[in-house]
Parts: structure tokens; sequence; C-alpha cells
């Protein structure tokens, strides 16, 4: 090959080289640019089309429906939003309200019932992500009912910037401290129906015990009362066997016999109106005692009762 061929193939190498360099170059180059234009990065500072919300927290209390609903009624309207504070300035985030539903979570259409409370135009409240500008945080709670006594609370937080819309989800902070809010009130709820159940418990028993009181007492009074009847009726027995059996001599007076017959000797004379006691009840004759113990025979027509 002559000097000016082999000047014009190495011209040729060189210019192919050189072309296939360009090459090599440009592709990573496009390659990069493509990766750039599809990475997030290139999103910062567009709003965010879908939100990303928290996990939020659930938790599970021993507790009737009620209970919980009451103590969650009251966190609803303290109008605050605990776990948070704007510039740290504020110990505690006030001025929110209680609504129906915001356009900040989706629509609620599980089993369970949704409440809401939203603080509007708080500026960059802490502990919630990568916060800035003005906007507004809603906390959304959902009871569920899984028991008899046995309730599911979850609740979550989110803070969405006026301006551009951009949600910022809660650390868990928010809440975190609105569940301890609610698990404080039960607990003071369900510290005050035990107290109140103790003191119904005491009243009652203390009634129980006034009641069995004044049933023994008229238990004795009605056994008081029984034994004085019978007492009475004894007594009055006794008078009348008292009387059923002393008889008092008829007048002018009569002999006391030593034996049941006319023709016996005589022990005593007694006086009219003697009073003996009959001991013996023949057809007849009585055999009586004296009241100084002496015993005789006196027949039955010579006696009469004691008026």
């Amino acid at each position: 090959m002559s000097a000016n061929g082999r000047r014009i193939q190495k011209a040729a190498i060189r210019k192919g080289v050189s072309h296939v360099s360009t090459q090599v170059i440009f592709f990573p180059l496009l390659l990069l640019a493509l990766a750039c234009l599809s990475s997030p990065l290139s999103l910062i500072g567009s709003p965010s089309k879908e939100r990303q919300l928290g996990p939020g927290i659930t938790r599970e209390f021993s507790a009737t429906l009620e209970d919980v609903m009451e103590a969650l009624q009251e966190v609803l309207h303290d109008q605050t939003i605990h776990g948070t504070v704007i510039y740290d300035k504020q110990p505690v985030v006030t001025g929110a309200t209680v609504v129906d539903s915001t356009p900040l979570f989706e629509p609620w259409n599980q089993p369970g019932k949704v409440f809401y409370k939203i603080r509007k135009d708080a500026i960059a409240p802490r502990h919630f992500l990568e916060t800035a500008d003005q906007g507004t945080i809603a906390v959304r709670y959902i009871v569920t009912s899984i028991g008899q006594e046995r309730v599911r609370l979850h609740i979550d937080a989110i803070y969405v910037e006026n301006t551009h819309r951009t949600p910022h989800i809660s650390d868990g902070t928010v809440e975190a401290s609105e569940a301890k809010a609610i698990e404080d009130r039960l607990h003071a709820i369900q510290t005050t129906e035990q107290e109140n159940l103790e003191a119904i418990r005491r009243r009652e028993s203390a009634d129980l015990v006034k009641a069995t009181e004044l049933k023994q007492r008229e238990d004795e009074k009605a056994l008081l009362a029984a034994a004085q009847s019978s007492a009475q009726d004894l007594e009055q027995q006794i008078k009348t066997l008292q009387h059923d059996v002393e008889r008092r001599v008829k007048a002018p007076g009569v002999e006391l016999k030593a034996a049941p017959f006319h023709s016996s000797a005589s022990i005593a004379a007694l006086a009219a109106y003697t009073e003996v006691i009959v001991v013996i009840v023949t057809p007849h004759w009585y055999g009586v005692e004296l009241h100084n113990g002496q015993h005789g025979w006196i027949h039955v027509d010579n006696l009469e009762p004691l008026p």
C-alpha cells in the first residue's frame, strides 16, 4: 500500500473511533437524563397527588361502649389538639372544633363510628413530618365495639397546608397523646362509677342491716307480746283452775269431818265463808285442804264457788 493510502486508512480509523466514543458518552448521558426525569427527586416542590396517611394508633379498652363514647366526647369538645405545639410557643394547641366530616380524610364506610376534630390556621405544628406554612390539623377517631365490655379505638392525625395542599403525616405523638387523654378520662369515668357502685352497695348494706335489726326488734316484740299473752293466758288458766278448785263454806258454817261420812268424827268447826281447796272429788263429798294445811271432808251441799 502506498503512503497516501495508509494516511487515508488511518484517518478513517480515527473518524470511526471518534464516532464510537461520541456514542459511548451520549447513551449514558441519555439514560441519566431519563432516570432524573422519572426520579421522585424531580417531583420536589410539586404537590403530591396521593395523600400518604400515617398508620395512626389503635387501642383496645376494657369498658362499655357508653363509657368510651363519654370519654371520647369530652376529648372531642375540649378544643385542644393534644401532642403538638405551634413554634414551641404554646404549651397546647387550642381552638379545635368538632366537625361531622373533613376532606382531609377519605370518607369512612367501614364498621364503627367515626368522629373528627380540626384546628384551622395552625402554623407549622410540631410532630408532623416536614411541616411548613399555615394549614389545618385534622384528627379522626374510629370507635368499634368488639364485645360487651371491649371497645377498639383507632386515631389518625394529619396536617395539610392551605396553599400547596401538601399533607404531612403525624409521627405518632398526636395520636398517642389523644389516646392518652381519652384513656385518662375513661379511667376517671370508671373510677367514679366504681365509687358510686361502692357507695350504693354500702348504702344498700346499711339499709339491709337496719331492716334486719328492725325485723329482729319486731320479732322480739312479737315474741315478748306472745310470751306476755301466754303468761296472761297461763295466769288466767291458773285463776280459772283456782276458781274451779277453791270453794267456801256456806253459812252458817260446817263441821270438817275426818272421813266422808256424816257419822265420822269432827276435826274442826269451820265458820261461814271459810275458803278451802278441793283436792279430792267424790259424788257427795269433797276432800279439802285448809289454808293452814289441815285436811278433811265436807259434804258438797255445804260448799259454794267463790264469788
